[in-house]
């Protein structure tokens, strides 16, 4: 078992699925929690739900696109943590259309969350951590990052420019003690993949050689390992969770 009691945490993303996931494990983990969503309503909900199930952790609203909020979840999650230890950057959404059809708004909107967000919130993480000596920074990316996919150019964009954010900051912070890694989820059940067919649905298994849908906690184990004694020797590595199909 995993023991981070000693250890803190900022999870972007964290009101549903794999963010949910994620905070969920950590928690469960020892770790003091603090996640973002999109408004402070979805926030307090979640801490709610949570709440309901034994779970504590702290839930801020928060648009990762902006840079002035993202300060301010930071400034907050330091407030009640006293540090921050490890930082999850998974919040992210998608607007998939075919290129042709792709507007400019599909591709400013999923560019300024997924990937600028990154840039906003670890910008604001990284100083303390470089004062503090340690942190562990995992980014969320996906397996289309590496492979592509139709109706996906904004998403798959991202995700592949995820995979350089990470292996470069990996380079520039690596003495002071402190790690960058991504996680790229292959397939995986959540709200999204409850809306498909089951037309849909056979269409992605037939790619997944296990068979199956991967789960959020799935997911989640990778961020613990990462941020875990465990990979402390771990640095500029895409760990791909996908059943095989990548």
């Amino acid at each position: 078992m995993i023991d981070l009691s000693s250890k803190t945490a900022l999870v972007t993303g964290g009101t549903r699925g794999i963010g949910r996931g994620i905070v969920e494990a950590l928690a469960q983990a020892g770790a003091k929690v603090v996640f973002s969503g999109r408004t402070e309503a979805t926030a307090q909900a979640a801490v709610e739900e949570l709440a309901a199930r034994g779970i504590t952790a702290y839930g801020i609203g928060a648009d990762v696109a902006s840079f002035a909020e993202s300060a301010a979840l930071v400034e907050k999650a330091l407030a009640h943590l006293g540090k921050i230890d490890i930082l999850v950057n998974n919040a992210g959404i998608t607007k998939d259309q075919l290129f042709l059809k792709m507007s400019e708004e599909d591709w400013g909107q999923v560019i300024n969350t997924n990937l600028t967000g990154i840039f906003n919130v670890t910008k604001a993480v990284i100083k303390p951590m470089l004062k503090a000596k340690y942190g562990r920074i995992i980014n969320i990316g996906s397996v289309v990052g590496s492979t592509g996919n139709p109706g996906q150019v904004n998403y798959a964009s991202t995700k592949a420019a995820v995979i350089g954010f990470t292996k470069s900051l990996a380079k520039e912070v690596a003495a002071r003690n402190i790690t960058c890694n991504a996680i790229a989820p292959g397939f995986i059940a959540t709200d999204m993949t409850e809306e498909l067919s089951e037309a849909q649905k056979q269409t992605l298994l037939e790619q997944i050689p296990l068979k199956r849908l991967g789960t959020a906690a799935d997911i989640a184990g990778g961020v613990l390992f990462l941020a875990s004694p465990l990979a402390d020797y771990v640095n500029g590595t895409v760990l791909h969770i996908n059943g095989g199909m990548y």
